[in-house]
């Protein structure tokens, strides 16, 4: 069977790339064609047609302003599922890009299956219509999904959490705390986690807030950032001159007293660590972009910690509310001797217990396969 997947960012490749490889498990013959990053390439054998570099814009005014390499990423994309036909679409999260891939294969015959679904119950609800028109199953990875598909009338399968073995695994693999300083000329200092996000302007708006936060803590911790993949070292560099650690981002929220963390996968990565962390969303910083989110968002949290927990685990520090003063203030109910830390602990474990531990990938493939009669 050929696979067409696509994914637009770095959690995205991370997770298909898992996916691709059980569906190699499941499926002697399988061959893939995909939008993504370098970890899909590993497991596919073969180079994106788009490295989802090229693809990650952010925001109504980023997008935008790159609207013609949107545009031709897409057109790009359809020309080659048109000429590959293959067996079955995979989309994975993205759905401004994905679901207009979708109305393409639905209309060529190939069957779509929505692996890690939008964020529909957030904002944009219609778009639950695309997606029960152009897909033949959506597979879950949020727990809380599955009861808000239901009230539209469909069934979706939860699959499982990829981050819950993703961590899992790399956290056993770690070296030791004091080998990991070592390699990374840390000292023995005790240390606070910046990890800023995954696309450019992200770090550029939230990095220099988490710096500015973490200042008057200097004497007692030194700062450490975890890069991005596919960010290159300058843009750091431009910023601060705090170590940017590349490939490492779990061992450093693991090895943290406290972690600061953009909104986004991330945030689930870090609670599954067991760090306490604030959660960090600069964006403009505008006042009338916070109350203009607060009236579109159907959900009371945006951080996928408090969203799974259906509770308030993390701090949500949102736009105008991003400012290292109040940032600080959040950050020093963490530290060690607070009780927000053991509390904050406390209820990753509720955060836990509700995302259980299926193996999402390999559900997802076994499902995938079954559904086309490979097995």
């Amino acid at each position: 069977m050929l696979y067409f997947i696509s994914a637009g960012e770095a959690s995205g490749d991370l997770h298909a790339s898992q996916l691709i490889r059980k569906l190699r498990e499941a499926d002697i013959d399988a061959r893939f064609c995909f939008l993504g990053g370098d970890l899909m390439a590993a497991e596919a054998g073969t180079q994106p047609v788009i490295h989802y570099s090229q693809m990650a814009y952010m925001g109504f005014s980023e997008v935008l302003r790159h609207l013609p390499d949107v545009m031709s990423n897409l057109k790009l994309a359809t020309r080659v599922m048109e000429r590959v036909r293959p067996d079955a679409v995979i989309l994975v999260d993205y759905p401004s890009f994905n679901l207009r891939l979708a109305a393409r294969a639905y209309r060529l015959g190939i069957p779509v299956y929505y692996y890690i679904s939008p964020k529909v119950w957030a904002w944009k609800e219609y778009r639950v219509n695309d997606i029960r028109q152009y897909t033949r199953r959506v597979l879950s990875i949020l727990p809380f999904e599955v009861p808000f598909y239901k009230r539209h009338g469909m069934t979706v399968n939860y699959v499982g959490n990829p981050s819950v073995e993703e961590i899992g695994s790399r956290m056993a693999s770690m070296m030791p705390e004091a080998d990991f300083r070592s390699a990374n000329m840390l000292g023995s200092k005790p240390f606070i986690a910046l990890v800023p996000g995954s696309r450019r302007s992200e770090i550029r708006n939230n990095l220099p807030v988490m710096l500015e936060a973490t200042r008057p803590l200097a004497s007692k911790y030194h700062t450490v950032i975890a890069g991005a993949p596919g960010i290159d070292h300058d843009l750091y560099r431009s910023l601060t001159d705090t170590p940017v650690i590349y490939d490492s981002a779990t061992a450093i929220m693991a090895y943290a007293t406290a972690a600061l963390v953009t909104s986004g996968t991330a945030t689930l990565e870090c609670a599954l660590t067991g760090t306490p962390q604030v959660v960090c969303y600069r964006a403009n910083g505008s006042r009338i972009s916070y109350e203009l989110m607060r009236r579109l968002l159907k959900v009371e949290h945006v951080s996928l910690p408090n969203l799974i927990a259906g509770t308030t685990i993390v701090p949500e520090m949102l736009l105008h509310e991003c400012t290292p003063v109040k940032v600080l203030e959040k950050l020093m109910t963490l530290l060690p001797g607070h009780p927000g830390r053991d509390a904050q602990q406390q209820g990753y474990m509720t955060m836990r217990e509700r995302l259980g531990t299926d193996n999402a990938a390999d559900n997802a493939a076994r499902i995938i396969t079954n559904d086309l009669n490979l097995n």
